[in-house]
């Protein structure tokens, strides 16, 4: 009986395990060449697990990448947490909620340094998003919260 109950125990910690996320460390150099090397439209959103406008939104953007899937779009979520939140406050945060889309955690201290590598406009507020299509030529920033219906706007022509 003792066996069964050690079994059920590890089989449930595994379990867990899997559904759980792998949450990379990147530089904005690993970032830029990813969005560089992609074949797929791409939609990066930047976020924070203590950013509320970043929660608030976060959940349109996984329904809209589903919805997009067989389009070839892909959701990166970019993390800018804080170095004592990465990995574990990051991936329970995600697990939690069921996030599939892909999560990197950035490494980097300056926002001097890497907001202008990825928009020479970008503040370092957030949220902030970049959708970027290189087979369309389309690249738009926003740096601000997204309402469902805006975002969905720029996926649009994104793929258009």
């Amino acid at each position: 009986m003792t066996r069964f109950f050690l079994l059920v125990i590890v089989c449930l910690f595994v379990l867990s395990d899997v559904k759980s996320q792998s949450i990379e460390r990147w530089k904005v150099d690993d970032l830029i060449q990813y969005m560089t090397n992609t074949d797929s439209a791409l939609i990066v959103n930047f976020w924070a697990t203590y950013c509320g406008p970043c929660i608030e939104e976060l959940p349109y953007f996984h329904s809209l990448a589903e919805k997009y899937k067989g389009q070839k779009v892909k959701l990166l979520l970019v993390s800018l947490d804080f170095e004592e939140f990465y990995p574990e406050r990051i991936r329970t945060f995600a697990t939690k909620r069921n996030y599939t889309a892909q999560i990197v955690w950035l490494d980097e201290e300056k926002p001097d340094y890497f907001c202008p590598k990825i928009d020479v406009s970008w503040s370092g507020a957030m949220p902030a998003t970049l959708f970027i299509s290189s087979k369309k030529g389309y690249r738009k920033f926003v740096e601000a919260q997204l309402k469902p219906e805006e975002l969905e706007e720029h996926i649009r022509k994104m793929l258009q």
